[in-house]
């Protein structure tokens, strides 16, 4: 019954409820236009198919596999990148929090900090006038956490991966650093390497906040259609087209 019901939802919410409507269009327009018809049948199948974890998981599962977290990484300094941040939103000790990616990112390197007392270089700015600055959020967290100032790196202007590069090219060179782990979603990584490669820094990637479990298996739900879906298939389809701009514009 639970199961049901999350079905028929799956429907009743956006986008079910659009495919549905335009479903309905198609049909309506069959008897007067079958081209235009066919068209919008078209248009939404495609639409559908974007909104379902099957094809948005599998998209994002095939960037994730790219790299594999190495179990002794090696370098001399951690460099994770921002992911978002809220600006006003209450938290302890002060005011902005991280995006659940972003956070995961950071408990990530606190952890290998922990493990390796390597330093941190926190890379991310404000990126939207409503929005809050990525670095120096990250940074107020790690202090809370009890990580040493002295052992905090802060680059906070950059506002997309390319000038995460670039602006944490300029801060190695300043603190004589040539080794970075990079820290970033799973799914970052691939288009972050390359960009840190254009920028002169060969880095040891360190993938996480993983979204698709690597032995994911089919289910039917995985064909129902959901807001999610449809954001993990545009983060997906985001970052293949930001990577084929590397390689092909750069």
């Amino acid at each position: 019954m639970v199961y049901l019901i999350k079905f028929v939802y799956s429907f009743l919410l956006p986008p079910g409820i659009f495919l549905i409507l335009f479903l309905l269009l198609a049909i309506w327009l069959w008897r007067r236009e079958r081209k235009a018809a066919l068209a919008l049948a078209f248009l939404t199948l495609l639409f559908y198919l974007c909104s379902t974890t099957l094809v948005g998981n599998a998209l994002l599962g095939m960037l994730e596999r790219t790299y594999d977290q190495p179990a002794q990484p090696t370098g001399d300094v951690i460099v994770v990148l921002g992911g978002g941040a809220t600006r006003t939103t209450p938290d302890l000790g002060g005011e902005g929090n991280l995006s659940g990616g972003a956070a995961n990112r950071l408990l990530a390197a606190a952890r290998l900090h922990r493990a390796t007392g390597l330093p941190i270089l926190l890379s991310g700015g404000q990126v939207y006038s409503d929005s809050g600055n990525e670095a120096d959020i990250a940074r107020r967290q790690l202090l809370a956490l009890g990580i040493e100032d002295g052992k905090i790196l802060v680059e906070n202007r950059s506002l997309n991966t390319e000038q995460n590069a670039e602006y944490v090219a300029a801060l190695l060179k300043e603190h004589d650093l040539s080794q970075p782990i990079l820290i970033t979603s799973a799914f970052h990584l691939p288009r972050s390497v390359q960009e840190f490669k254009h920028a002169g820094y060969d880095v040891q990637p360190y993938p996480v906040d993983y979204r698709v479990d690597a032995d994911s298996r089919f289910a039917l739900s995985k064909l129902t259609p959901s807001a999610d879906a449809v954001a993990t298939t545009g983060t997906a389809l985001k970052e293949i087209l930001g990577l084929l701009a590397v390689y092909l514009l750069r």
